[in-house]
């Protein structure tokens, strides 16, 4: 038992700060491989509604984005945080009205919309297969 450990400050860090480029890069790329991928399989239709929620799902990235900066910048400076649930909720209260005008007027599958949203989800495991094939990458 004589190992001497030195403490571990600040400064040093033991792995790379989480980032999102990556992520938001694959999503693109899965954005635009599984509308062509819908559009051969399914049909244009199907290919364009994946392709749309895929820009749904980076408009809600960069909605949220926004209002956490907001509201860690206001903290930084000292002020206390206006922190509103409600604006997180607006958020997919807009979402699910976007959702449900492309439904009601039959402009797109939904399923294709759905899927194209449900990008963001697979742009993560894609990444962390990522992390572990080349270890934390």
């Amino acid at each position: 038992m004589s190992d001497d450990h030195e403490p571990v400050d600040g400064s040093q860090r033991l792995t790379k700060p989480p980032r999102n480029e990556r992520i938001l890069v694959i999503l693109a790329v899965l954005g635009v491989g599984g509308s062509i991928a819908g559009a051969a399989a399914v049909s244009a239709r199907f290919g364009l509604a994946v392709l749309i929620g895929c820009v749904l799902a980076f408009v809600n990235y960069y909605w949220m984005q926004h209002s956490l900066k907001k509201i860690f910048s206001s903290a930084a400076e000292g002020k206390k945080p206006r922190f509103l649930g409600a604006g997180y909720f607006i958020r997919y209260v807009v979402l699910g009205c976007v959702v449900a005008f492309i439904y009601t007027l039959d402009l797109l599958p939904i399923s294709g919309i759905l899927v194209g949203m449900a990008g963001f989800g697979f742009a993560v495991l894609v990444e962390g297969f990522l992390k572990v094939i080349y270890k934390n990458s």
